[in-house]
């Protein structure tokens, strides 16, 4: 097992907060995230930010566009790229 980065500004907490939150870490770089959160308000504030914002995005789930907004896209994407678009 390799040694955990420690965390020395709120920089170096930051950079690992997604990997933290999705539960990407290792044990000990997980402690040391824990650690640092413990003890800085304000990264602690960031991180329960993300976590309700997922949350949140989990709990909206996906919604279909209307076939309006993909007609459009599709519209754009064939004038953009050269083609004439087709009639929707």
């Amino acid at each position: 097992m390799h040694e955990p980065m420690k965390i020395k500004r709120c920089e170096d907490a930051l950079r690992m907060l997604a990997a933290h939150l999705d539960g990407e870490l290792d044990e000990a770089n997980h402690a040391e995230v824990e650690r640092h959160l413990a003890r800085c308000k304000s990264c602690y504030s960031r991180a329960e930010f993300e976590r309700r914002l997922r949350a949140k995005l989990t709990e909206v789930g996906r919604v279909e566009p209307r076939s309006e907004f993909q007609s459009r896209i599709r519209h754009l994407i064939e004038r953009y790229a050269g083609g004439e678009p087709t009639s929707d």
